[in-house]
C-alpha cells in the first residue's frame, strides 16, 4: 500500500463525516452554515444548498475511500486511518458549530 492512499483515506474520512450534519439538517428542512452562505461558514444556508453540500461531501469521501487503492474493512490500519481522519473533522466540526449553538 503505498503512503498516499493513506493520505487518501485520511480525508475521505473527513469528507464523510463532513457530509452528516449538512446532509441531515438539510433533509430535515433546516438552514444550517455552510461554505456558501454570508458570511461563508457562519451565515446560515438553506436547506437545499446543504442537501447539496452533504451530497457532494458524500461522493467526493466515497471517491477518496473506494476508489484510491483498495479500501478493506478488514484492515485495521485503513480503518484506523479513515477514522481519525473522521474523528479530527469531528472535533473542528464541534468546535466551529458549538460557537453557534451554545456547544462550547
Amino acid at each position: 500500500m503505498r503512503w498516499n492512499h493513506y493520505i487518501a483515506y485520511f480525508f475521505g474520512g473527513a469528507f464523510l463525516t463532513n457530509a452528516i450534519p449538512h446532509f441531515v439538517s438539510g433533509v430535515t428542512g433546516h438552514p444550517f452554515q455552510s461554505p456558501f452562505a454570508s458570511p461563508p461558514g457562519q451565515g446560515l444556508s438553506s436547506a437545499v444548498v446543504n442537501v447539496l453540500w452533504g451530497a457532494l461531501n458524500l461522493v467526493i469521501g466515497y471517491f477518496l475511500v473506494c476508489r484510491v487503492g483498495q479500501f478493506e474493512l478488514r484492515r485495521t490500519r485503513h480503518v484506523l486511518i479513515a477514522g481519525l481522519g473522521g474523528l479530527l473533522m469531528a472535533v473542528m466540526l464541534a468546535h466551529a458549530f458549538g460557537r453557534f449553538y451554545g456547544g462550547l
